[in-house]
Parts: structure tokens; sequence; C-alpha cells
């Protein structure tokens, strides 16, 4: 299992048990839920993993790096909680925690609100936006 696929699965908690709770709770957890018995509510098709791993490509894929961000060198990962509607689109879009820049926060958010259909996934949950510029290659002294 993949070091994503781990903390995605880590996001995962029983959403029947956090019901009772969601009254006392101000804000409630930002994670992807499963059915009370742990089977996934969608019996059919990719498993729960492959549809969290094909949320987090569809999100990348969208993701338009700051020019402002990549001229600064600024790397980080956005940790991103939302939830999927019937129409397949990321609700309650919010940041679980920042990259440390608010520019890589901004351009995590429209990532997500960009992309039209996601694999239906029940629950809240929280998906990694990573910002990482390619590693240059050093150069090559050349001798006379």
């Amino acid at each position: 299992m993949t070091r994503l696929a781990r903390s995605l699965r880590a996001a995962i908690f029983v959403a029947t048990c956090l019901a009772p709770a969601r009254d006392a709770i101000a804000d409630p957890p930002f994670v992807a839920a499963r059915s009370a018995s742990s089977q996934d509510v969608v019996p059919w098709g990719p498993s729960l993993d492959e549809r969290l791993a094909a949320i987090q490509r569809r999100v990348q894929a969208a993701l338009a790096y700051p020019p402002l961000a990549r001229r600064r060198r600024s790397e980080g990962t956005a940790l991103l909680a939302f939830e999927i509607g019937a129409d397949g689109r990321a609700r309650g879009v919010a940041v679980a925690h920042s990259s440390g820049f608010a520019a890589l926060d901004r351009a995590a958010l429209r990532a997500v609100s960009a992309v039209d259909r996601l694999p239906y996934v029940y629950g809240r949950l929280e998906i990694p936006v990573r910002f990482e510029l390619a590693a240059r290659t050093p150069a090559v002294a050349i001798s006379d």
C-alpha cells in the first residue's frame, strides 16, 4: 500500500459512530465515511481505495501552480476537506491543513472546484494536494 493510500485510508472513519455526537461538535471531523458494517456503501464497481486514489489524481491533474509561488520556489502540501455531492462535484471545500503558503492553498481550492465529476464517496473526506517543483539536475561543468 502506498504512502498516499495509507494516509487517505487513515482519514476514513465510520459515519454512524460520528452521527450521534455530531450535534455536540461545533465542527464535524473531515473524514471519508464507511457504513456501520465496515463495508463500502457502493458494493459494486471500484473499491473505496481506488475511488480515493482517482479523486487524488483528478485533483492533482486540475492543479495550476501559481506563477508567483513557482518563482519563489514555494512547495508544500495542502490538506483539503470536502464532501462529494450527488452530481459528482465537491461541496463544502475547505483547507483542513495549510501548505504554509496562502497562494498554494487558494490554488488547491480552485483545483478541487474545477474538477467536474468525482467518484462518489460517502461522507466528508480529506485529500492531500501536493505542490512540488520538478527537481533540477545539477549542471555539468564543461571543461576546455
